[in-house]
């Protein structure tokens, strides 16, 4: 296969694919991609990176080609049953669980290639939920980098015997529609599968999820890059919600944002730990920059606006509400029919108290204002009033203003406690500084021995990403040699059953016939050749046909055959004394026929005829008369004549 150059342009052709394309391979290993790469270079026989962006220059179709071969998408219907199994056992139910009758449930299938992980969701959660509620309740978003897996995706088709292997006769025969050999997911479920392109190390997550799937997807990545995706992932999550995890991605060392549910199975779930902001930007990337030229993190302040627990609203210059974070239309019951509308006409203006006249004054006035003790009922109507404080902060930079709704209610009871808890504190706190202590030389012991650990772990865990790279590679490239020795075994058939039809052809003529190729090389040899002569097939099968030791003086042919192969359409007899492999003379009549095969003649066809010979040396024919034709020495029909022929026939 050869090794890939070493002339240090890769990263030069990464930059190109980014700029031109929008595709960044920059956070890929450099050792399975730069195999990738090489393995396309080679089937264009360009053996240099800098050749090759001129080839991309110039064939803008060589663009697809190169990402077909760089994103590996080997995947299967319910791969890596064990694991499969386990999220349905586990992970499923409790998600399941935890949702009223009518709440939506939302899985994200990341890097679905062409949509077999998204499928086997699919089938696991109708399965779980039943048809009805599955329909109603359940949406799945199958992303991947890949436009042409994604359209593949798309059709929901796949071999009728993988779809049986993989859920079973009955679950294949429930969710799939049989069609040709292949089953098509059923179309009024299909519409719970969202397939859309998404690239995990550039564009933003999908939001909300209760389950995420990205099976042997982050193995390719670097460090940087798997942290990056796997922070994306925590943000996305809810809270309690679970990530599932190809086998090759443990990722130990890198999941301390994860609870874990099932190590083995490497299924994950997020606890009420907040997001680190930080690690959602990319790690070779500077932050975008505004206008003014200050970097700008609009989308991490909205995920933060978002998540935050306490409840806010913003509302614009001109008082319309703008925005109103989660805990916000939680909280004070906003539907998604008040955003764009004015504060006053939204219930929550004058409920718990008027907002209206205080909202109006910072606008104006664009000085913070702060309502204090005010009282609260919930919804429910069922719980103690709570006390909240209400603080109105102008927006400087947008001209707006953001009303915070502070919960101070367990501060009014806590005054008392806080005296007793501190001298308590200050008894415990005597006692832990001096565990503390011992602690802390403990730790460092263990600290050294970690750290240890941890650079085994990470060495074993790339040495493991490799392996499991170079088994896809090796699994796609058997997939190819599957399907050309498919093609070879029906060629193969095919040739078997037309050899079968020439022997039952030939076998049928009463004749002795014998082919014979451009170089006189005898290429059949039929039943009753082997009869009149006495050779098998099998001992005269490419033998120069002048060369046979038979009864009948083939020598003789030379002229009529070589005139056949010249001219197509010369069609010759000859009649001459032989022996036939019982030593008994007999008159030979040879008719010559070319074979037509394009302008000149593939080849001669020989019918043998024979009969008996009486003691002066005539022919018995069956009627008592045949044509004969008489042969001069250097094999050229010479004449014909007919002549009678009486005598008894000779002991077979």
């Amino acid at each position: 296969m050869g090794t890939p150059p070493t002339n240090g342009d890769l990263e030069a052709l990464l930059q190109y694919l980014h700029e031109r394309r929008n595709f960044d391979f920059r956070g890929y290993k450099r050792g399975s991609l730069s195999r990738r790469i090489f393995k396309r270079m080679q089937s264009i026989s360009v053996d240099d990176y800098q050749r090759y962006i001129e080839v991309l220059e110039a064939n803008p179709g060589e663009f697809n080609e190169l990402f077909d071969t760089i994103l590996i998408n080997v995947t299967s219907l319910m791969r890596d049953r064990e694991a499969w199994d386990a999220l349905a056992t586990q992970v499923i139910p409790a998600i399941i669980n935890a949702k009223a009758s009518e709440e939506g449930i939302r899985v994200w299938s990341a890097g679905t290639a062409s949509g077999e992980e998204a499928y086997s969701l699919a089938v696991l959660f109708a399965d779980a939920l039943g048809e009805d509620r599955f329909r109603r309740q359940v949406k799945i978003y199958a992303t991947d980098a890949d436009n042409d897996a994604l359209n593949q995706a798309r059709h929901g088709r796949y071999p009728e015997g993988k779809l049986v292997e993989a859920f079973g006769e009955e679950r294949a025969s429930r969710f799939f529609e049989r069609e040709d050999g292949y089953g098509v997911f059923r179309s009024d479920l299909r519409r719970a599968l969202i397939f859309g392109r998404h690239d995990l190390v550039q564009d933003p997550p999908i939001s909300r999820i209760d389950l995420i799937s990205c099976r042997n997807t982050l193995m390719y990545f670097t460090s940087d890059i798997q942290t990056k995706v796997l922070a994306s992932f925590h943000f996305a999550l809810n809270t309690g919600s679970f990530l599932f995890l190809g086998k090759s991605e443990a990722l130990v060392n890198r999941t301390q944002m994860f609870q874990v549910v099932d190590l083995r199975q490497h299924i994950l779930r997020k606890d009420g730990t907040a997001t680190d902001v930080a690690m959602l930007a990319a790690p070779s990337q500077a932050p975008r920059q505004t206008r003014a030229g200050k970097p700008t993190q609009i989308r991490p302040l909205e995920g933060i606006f978002e998540h935050n627990s306490i409840a806010q609203v913003m509302v614009d210059a001109s008082g319309v509400i703008t925005l109103a974070n989660r805990a916000a239309r939680r909280t004070l019951s906003i539907g998604s029919t008040e955003l764009g509308r004015h504060l006053r006409e939204a219930e929550f203006s004058f409920r718990p108290t008027d907002l209206r006249g205080p909202v109006e004054r910072v606008l104006r006035e664009r000085r913070q204002v702060t309502i204090h003790d005010v009282a609260w009922q919930t919804a429910i109507g069922n719980e103690d009033p709570a006390t909240l404080d209400v603080v109105i902060s102008p927006l400087e930079d947008q001209g707006g203003a953001l009303i915070t709704f502070l919960d101070v209610t367990r501060y009014q009871h806590l005054r008392s406690d806080l005296e007793q808890s501190r001298r308590e504190l200050e008894s415990a706190y005597e006692e832990l500084q001096s565990t503390v202590e011992e602690l802390e030389t403990t730790n460092e012991e263990l600290q050294s021995t970690n750290e240890e650990l941890e650079t085994t772990n990470e060495e074993l865990h790339s040495t493991n990403e490799e392996l499991e790279t170079m088994n896809e590679e090796l699994q796609s490239t058997n997939e190819e040699l599957e399907t050309i020795n498919n093609e070879f075994r029906d060629r193969s058939a095919e040739v078997s059953e037309l050899n079968l039809f020439l022997e039952s052809i030939l076998g049928s003529l009463r004749s002795a016939v014998v082919v014979l190729g451009p170089e006189m090389d005898i290429r059949a040899w039929n039943r009753q050749a082997e009869e009149l002569w006495g050779l098998r097939a099998d001992e005269v099968i490419g033998s120069h046909f002048l060369n046979l030791d038979i009864g009948l003086p083939v020598e003789k042919l030379r002229l009529p055959i070589r005139n056949s192969l010249r001219n197509r359409a010369d069609r010759g007899q000859v009649t001459l004394p032989a022996v036939n492999r019982r030593g008994r003379q007999i008159e030979c009549t040879v008719s010559i026929s070319a074979l037509a095969g394009g302008e000149q003649a593939k080849g001669v066809i020989l019918m043998m005829d024979a009969s008996s010979r009486g003691p002066a040396g005539d022919t018995d024919g069956a009627d008592g008369s045949r044509a004969a034709t008489r042969v001069a020495g250097d094999g050229q029909v010479t004449g014909s004549q007919t002549a009678d022929v009486q005598g008894a026939d000779e002991e077979q």
